[in-house]
């Protein structure tokens, strides 16, 4: 993307010159700010200045500050949806002085025949966001809300890592060539971008996905073991399947992409709908700023603007995260490689209906809108210091 402006990111620049018309035509003022910045030949700071291995380290320092963040969130989501399938999630434990580990909650009554509680309904399920913390508290601990962190880490850090130059990649080259060659395609830039950045990155990553998405799912039930972490999930999931084939071992090895394709139909969507929605709130709160934004303003704008739009995208696609998440957690090797996104989603349907496939919606929306902005701004701004950084040297 061609910079008009000595000192800011192309983007920056482009907010502050153009405006694009999003049914499909582009302002003159498009034109007339390339034809300067055509006469002018400055360097643009995204694409000149900045390495991709600078704007890969951008990224994960936003991914491992969000990925933090909103684990608990994560975990409430992952469990609400787990229950609408039919994982059981025994919330109450009887109080025992064998074992003073063990959590009980006051909020069961109990009538104890023999050594088993009996709890009423409620106490076997999770009612809501709330609801999944405080049982989460009060039976496993402070620290289960971060449960699958490291997982989370592992794959926020590369994930984003990838994504997020691979987005600014794709859309500087599109857009200068959109700009070109075919100004009415530019608005369209972000959606297609976001869409080739996010699948190359989902599809790097995604052992990983599936790793953190079951260690959320099931609670550890026996006191004192140490819950599985990311390789021993994974080493988990082959081992039903091996055989002492090499050859069919190897083909074995695709139940680590059990689910991909829901992944790709939750990732898809979600990434051309949040950058189709965040480009243009970014740009407007940039031209209301003008030439003189400094490190607050672009985190303010960026952080908004992912606000918004990661919480729009995270509402619009949640039944295909519910059906994600049914898919990665189904432990039958036969039957997780037999399942299709619209078999899922039809199942998902059948059993509950619209309040099954929005199973989760509170804490998604909740944790994805935070998660994109802090991501999206901690990027922009780290981009602007390297930047300043690099002038200081020349």
């Amino acid at each position: 993307m061609v910079s008009s402006r000595q000192g800011f990111p192309s983007w920056i620049s482009a907010a502050s010159g153009t405006r694009i018309d999003f049914e499909g035509n582009a302002d003159n003022m498009l034109k007339t700010a390339h034809d300067d910045s055509t006469t002018q030949k400055p360097k643009a700071v995204a694409d000149v200045n900045l390495s991709f291995e600078e704007s890969a380290f951008s990224a994960a320092g936003a991914a491992f500050i969000s990925a933090i963040i909103v684990n608990p969130l994560d975990v409430a989501k992952t469990r609400l949806q787990a229950q609408a399938a039919g994982v059981p999630y025994k919330t109450c434990f009887e109080t025992n002085t064998m074992f003073p580990d063990m959590r009980s909650s006051q909020s069961c009554s109990r009538l104890v025949v023999g050594s088993e509680p009996l709890c009423p309904p409620e106490c076997h399920r999770y009612t809501g966001t709330l609801d999944v913390f405080y049982k989460v508290i009060r039976q496993e601990g402070f620290a289960r809300l971060w449960r699958g962190t490291n997982a989370s880490l592992a794959l926020a850090v590369p994930t984003v890592g990838i994504y997020m130059p691979c987005y600014d990649i794709f859309r500087d080259s599109m857009e200068e060539f959109t700009t070109n060659n075919a100004p009415t395609l530019t608005p369209y830039v972000p959606l297609v971008a976001g869409v080739f950045a996010r699948s190359l990155a989902c599809i790097s990553c995604y052992p990983i996905e599936l790793a953190r998405t079951r260690i959320q799912a099931f609670k550890e039930t026996k006191s004192g073991i140490k819950p599985a972490g990311v390789w021993k999930t994974l080493v988990g999931v082959i081992n039903p399947v091996t055989s002492t084939n090499c050859i069919q071992n190897l083909q074995n090895y695709r139940i680590l992409w059990t689910g991909l394709s829901s992944q790709l139909a939750r990732d898809v969507p979600f990434s051309a709908i949040c950058w189709a929605t965040l480009e243009p709130i970014r740009r407007e709160l940039l031209v209301s700023v003008g030439d003189e934004a400094g490190a607050g303003s672009i985190l303010g704008a960026n952080f908004a603007a992912g606000f918004v739009a990661g919480s729009i995208a995270a509402a619009v696609t949640c039944p295909l995260d519910v059906a994600k998440t049914r898919r990665q957690i189904e432990k039958d090797p036969v039957k997780s490689l037999e399942m299709t996104t619209r078999k899922t989603l039809r199942e998902i349907w059948r059993d509950g209906g619209m309040k099954g496939l929005f199973a989760g919606l509170g804490p998604r929306v909740g944790r994805t809108g935070p998660s994109v902005g802090i991501v999206v701004s901690f990027y922009e701004v780290v981009k602007f210091a390297l930047h300043y950084r690099h002038e200081d040297h020349e």
